[in-house]
Parts: C-alpha cells; sequence; structure tokens
C-alpha cells in the first residue's frame, strides 16, 4: 500500500495556550504568524506533504476562526490524489457535550471520521513546532521494527532536559520507560543514552544526552482504538505510560532542529534567529519548502532605509528608517526616522483604502503600522496594530505585567496586541 493510502495524519489544534498570550488571545497556537509570511500550522502540514502524506485531518477547539480561515484559503488538492486537509472543531453529541479534555480525548472523539478512509497507521503531529522532518523514515523505521507505537525523540544534553518527556531505550531503540518533565537529577541521569547510542550521535558535545518525546507519535491503527478505550486525557502523560510492558514501542532518533514554540519568548527568539545569515531554520530549502497561502502582493519597498540582518514579508513599506535584527510580516509599514532593533512584527490582514485613513484620520486614528521618529526594541507587535508619532516602547529594566495602552511584558518582551492603538508620543 502506497504512502497515501497507508497513513492518515492527524494534526493537533492546541489548547488555550496561556503561556502564549496575548499572542493567542485571539487566535489558537497554530494560528500565530511565523517569519513573516507563515503561520505556526503550515509547518507540520508542509512536513506531511513533502513527506507524500497528503490526507491530514486539524483538530481544533479554542479562537479557531483565522486558523480555519488560513487553512482553507491554502491548501488545495486536486481531485485525483484523493487528499485534502479536513478540519474536525470539537462538537456536542448525544455521548459528550465537552470540549476536548487533552489529546488523547481529541484523538478518541475522532476516530468515527478517520474510520471513512482506509489505512493502516496514525501519524500524530503537534502544531505549534517548528522543524523539517521526512515522516517516511519515522514510517520505515515502525514498520521494520514491527512496533506497535514509535516516537519521534530528539537528543538533549541533560542539562537542558527541564520540562520534556524524556524516554529510557535499549540499544535496539525499544523503550522500557517513559517519564513526563522529570525534575529530580538522580531519575534524570537513569534515563541517559546507553554509551552504544551515544556513540552513534552527530552531536559532538560532551555532555550526556537524554531522549525527549517530540509529541510525534505513529500509532498501528487498532493499536490506537484500543489505547483509547478509556477515559486517559492525554498522550504524554497517560496513554503512552499504560502502554509500556503491553505494546512493542520504539523511539526514532531525529537530530535534525526541533523547536517547541509555547512562550513568548520562544516564539520571539524562534522569530529573530530566522535573521541570522545561517538560521538554524531553512526556510530556503527547495527540495522541502514550507507551504502558505498565496496572497498575490506586491514586492516591499524600501525608501532609504539602514537595514541590517532583517527579514520582510511581501507588500511592506520601509521609509527612511533603521532596522536592525528583525522580522516584519506582510504588509508591514514603517514610517519616517524610526528605530526597530530586535523586533517581531507581524504586520496587518489589509490595506487601508484612502478612503478608510481619511475617515479615521478624521477621528484621530492614525493609519496601521508604526508611525514616524519611534524608537521601538525588543518587541512583538502583533497584526494590526496602529503606533502613532514619536513613540518609545521597550522592556529594559521593567517587570512583566500590563501597561497603558493595552501593551503586556511578558517573559521579558514587550507586546503590542492585535489591533491595539498606541497614542503618539508614548514612552514605556
Amino acid at each position: 500500500m502506497s504512502m497515501q493510502k497507508q497513513v492518515l495524519a492527524v494534526v493537533m489544534g492546541g489548547g488555550r495556550g496561556t503561556r502564549l498570550y496575548p499572542l493567542t488571545a485571539e487566535r489558537c497556537k497554530p494560528a500565530v504568524p511565523l517569519a513573516g509570511k507563515y503561520r505556526l500550522v503550515d509547518i507540520p502540514i508542509s512536513n506531511c506533504i513533502n513527506s507524500e502524506i497528503n490526507r491530514i485531518f486539524l483538530l481544533t477547539q479554542f479562537h479557531t476562526a483565522s486558523l480555519h480561515r488560513h487553512t482553507q484559503n491554502t491548501y488545495h488538492f486536486d481531485p485525483f490524489g484523493g487528499g485534502f486537509v479536513d478540519i474536525l472543531s470539537a462538537e456536542q453529541t448525544e455521548k459528550n457535550a465537552n470540549w476536548y479534555q487533552g489529546t488523547a480525548d481529541a484523538v478518541r472523539r475522532n476516530l468515527q471520521h478517520f474510520r471513512s478512509f482506509p489505512h493502516d497507521l496514525v501519524l500524530i503531529l503537534s502544531g505549534d513546532q517548528l522543524y523539517r522532518m521526512d515522516f517516511r523514515k519515522i514510517i520505515a523505521d515502525h514498520i521494520a521494527s514491527k512496533a506497535d507505537v514509535s516516537l519521534a525523540a530528539i537528543p538533549f544534553p541533560v542539562s537542558k532536559v527541564e520540562g520534556l518527556g524524556l524516554m529510557q531505550v535499549n540499544d535496539d531503540l525499544s523503550i522500557n520507560r517513559f517519564v513526563e518533565k522529570p525534575k529530580d537529577p538522580a531519575v534524570i541521569d537513569s534515563l541517559t543514552l546507553s554509551p552504544k547510542l551515544e556513540a552513534g550521535l552527530h552531536s559532538s558535545s560532551g555532555e550526556k544526552h537524554c531522549l525527549a518525546s517530540m509529541g510525534i507519535y505513529v500509532f498501528n491503527r487498532q493499536v490506537l482504538a484500543d489505547a483509547l478505550d478509556n477515559n486517559m486525557t492525554d498522550f504524554g502523560k497517560e496513554v503512552i505510560p499504560s502502554l509500556l510492558g503491553n505494546k512493542r514501542l520504539f523511539a526514532h532518533i531525529f537530530e535534525g532542529y526541533w523547536e517547541d514554540i509555547g512562550t513568548v519568548k520562544a516564539f520571539f527568539d524562534t522569530n529573530l534567529a530566522l535573521s541570522d545569515p545561517l538560521p538554524p531554520f531553512n526556510f530556503f530549502d527547495p527540495t522541502a519548502p514550507i507551504y502558505t497561502q498565496d496572497r498575490y502582493l506586491p514586492a516591499s519597498k524600501l525608501n532609504k532605509c539602514d537595514i541590517d540582518h532583517v527579514v520582510i514579508g511581501d507588500g511592506s513599506i520601509i521609509t527612511d528608517s533603521k532596522l536592525t535584527r528583525c522580522v516584519l510580516g506582510i504588509r508591514s509599514f514603517v514610517g519616517e526616522n524610526t528605530h526597530l532593533s530586535n523586533v517581531v512584527m507581524m504586520g496587518a490582514d489589509y490595506y487601508e483604502t484612502p478612503e478608510q485613513q481619511a475617515d479615521n484620520a478624521a477621528k484621530g486614528i492614525f493609519s496601521i503600522g508604526v508611525g514616524a521618529n519611534c524608537y521601538i526594541e525588543h518587541t512583538i507587535i502583533d497584526k494590526n496594530a496602529r503606533i502613532g508619532d514619536n513613540v518609545k516602547l521597550s522592556p529594559k529594566d521593567k517587570p512583566d505585567g500590563d501597561y497603558a495602552h493595552g501593551i503586556i511584558i511578558r517573559d521579558g518582551v514587550l507586546v503590542v496586541p492585535k489591533g491595539v492603538i498606541v497614542p503618539s508620543g508614548t514612552v514605556l
């Protein structure tokens, strides 16, 4: 059976995303803009398409409108290949009127929809991680080892495993122990790789490594159904540990770039890293492109600007300004004599017409974007924000919390939330 007929992919649309707030105040995590023109959900879907897996279910629940709109406008398959990205939102039924209670519960409540399609394997993916993986490799290993469940695992130095689910494996990569987010150093040390597996890693670090779960699972179809025939709600905390000793669980080691974008700081740092000359994640790989919505926007226009390590999305206009290590999204506008340093600006959802601009000006509302004579550093500017002239924003020496005009500092990063208006002359 071909890969397309053998495998169904299930992308978890994410929970409330409280650690990413206020970026998730009006959208779910997978819908958060990334790298100037993408959304987080484009990563797992593109990895599937590049791996010849074209039957994809997207499970959603919180603040789903923008995610649904983006997905429906982006992923269109020809009628001959049988491919689709099917959105499955939490729904009330005669048996269950509750929201999804966790990742396992979300999959359990949609098994009935999966049964309509022939498949042997189910590939379960997170919707809020940045990585590039050829899923054909983990599926080939899964079949070769005759596993019931395979877990994608990434080697992490012992000093960096905090907050991760760790597994202990034998030299054949069979899993005999799984511990969710251990803190005891003795427990962590007991989960380190054997000398044989350690020697096989590409990493040159002299530190011992543990295998951390990436939240990517391959299940045999019937094993998944049996594993969810209960009230367990979470894969990492409950389902996977319950299968140890009862089913054949194997790890698939992945040594590429992987980032779980779960916090404001992680999102901020990951985006800015993309402006480096050799970024850790390469969006320019022609062999495995990342797909997104084709918006037919004009090329960006820069007038007399000083640019240093900057990513700029389509349809932007930057005028006589200085930008240092920034990522600017589609339809970004920056006025004259403005300096942006370490800024992630998401841009806008639309262009304002001259009539709208005139009407807003009459009401004292300035245009979307950043005005003239501003200095902004270490900041995320969410979509459709309006920042007036002579504004100075910086989180330096300021505690996390809520500030005037809707501005928030989170994880040491200043955030101007979506649609917020920052008056001219504001200094923070």
